[in-house]
C-alpha cells in the first residue's frame, strides 16, 4: 500500500507539473510573461496557489525547450529574441523543410499524406476558435509528422528545436485581427498539394508558409500585446 501511495503521489505531481508548464506556455504565447523579465518560482506559484516545487520543475522544463533561461538566486528571465535571431532560425527552417517537403511528396504515399489531414484541420479550427494554445499544438504536429515520413529522427528534432526557440510572440492581437486564420489555411493547401504529387508548388507553399510564419511573428512584435495581472496565469492554471 505504501508503494501504491507513493506512485500516486508523483502520479500527481507529475500532473500538477503538467499543468502549470501548459499554463506558463499560455501566458508565453499571449505576451503575459513577458521576454528579459525575471519571474521567481516562489512568485508564480503564490498566484497559482501551490508549492513552488512544480512551479520550478515546469519552469526548467521550459528552460530546456529554450523558453526561459535560469538566472541565479533569482528565478528564470524569458528568452529574448531578435529580429536577427528569427531571421536565422527561419533561414535554417527553410534550408531543411522546403527540400524534404519536395522529397516527401515523391516518395510518400497518398494514403500516407492523407493521415495528415485531420491534424490540418484541426489547426483551422483551432484558429477560428480562437484557441492559441490548440492552434501551435496541433501546427507542431501536423509539420513533425509530415518531416517523419522522410525517414529521418534527428532531422524531426532539430526542427522541434528550432520551432521551439522562434515560437511567437503576442499571438493574441494576430487572433484578434484574423490573421491566423489564413495562415492555417496554407496547411490543407500544402497537403492537396502533395497528395496530387507537385512537389514543386509544395515547396513553394511551404517557403511562403515559413515567410508567413515570419511576417505574423514580426507584426505580433511591434505591437506586443500589454501585460496582464499575474492572477490570468492562476485562472489559466485551473482550466488546464
Amino acid at each position: 500500500m505504501g508503494d501504491l501511495k507513493q506512485r500516486n503521489l508523483i502520479t500527481a505531481q507529475e500532473r500538477l507539473r503538467d499543468q502549470v508548464g501548459h499554463a506558463l506556455r499560455a501566458a508565453l504565447i499571449a505576451g503575459e510573461l513577458r521576454p528579459g523579465v525575471v519571474y521567481s518560482a516562489p512568485a508564480l506559484a503564490a498566484d497559482f496557489g501551490i508549492s513552488a516545487t512544480p512551479v520550478r520543475e515546469a519552469m526548467l522544463d521550459l528552460a530546456r525547450e529554450g523558453l526561459v533561461e535560469p538566472v541565479r538566486n533569482k528565478g528564470f528571465r524569458v528568452t529574448e529574441m531578435n529580429e536577427r535571431d528569427l531571421d536565422q532560425y527561419t533561414e535554417i527552417r527553410a534550408l531543411i523543410e522546403v527540400p524534404t517537403v519536395g522529397r516527401v511528396t515523391r516518395t510518400a504515399t497518398p494514403e500516407q499524406l492523407e493521415e495528415l489531414r485531420p491534424a490540418a484541420e484541426e489547426i483551422v479550427a483551432a484558429a477560428r476558435a480562437h484557441d492559441l494554445i490548440g492552434y501551435l499544438e496541433a501546427d507542431r504536429r501536423f509539420h513533425l509528422t509530415l518531416l517523419g515520413l522522410a525517414g529521418n529522427e534527428r532531422l524531426v528534432e532539430a526542427v522541434g528545436d528550432l520551432r521551439k526557440r522562434s515560437r511567437l510572440y503576442g499571438l493574441t492581437r494576430l487572433d484578434e485581427r484574423g490573421e491566423l486564420v489564413s495562415s492555417a489555411e496554407e496547411h490543407i493547401e500544402l497537403l492537396d498539394l502533395m497528395i496530387f504529387g507537385d512537389a514543386e508548388a509544395a515547396e513553394e507553399c511551404m517557403a511562403r508558409h515559413l515567410g508567413h510564419v515570419r511576417s505574423l511573428w514580426a507584426v505580433g512584435k511591434e505591437e506586443p500585446a500589454a501585460a496582464k495581472p499575474e492572477p490570468v496565469l492562476k485562472r489559466k492554471l485551473g482550466k488546464a
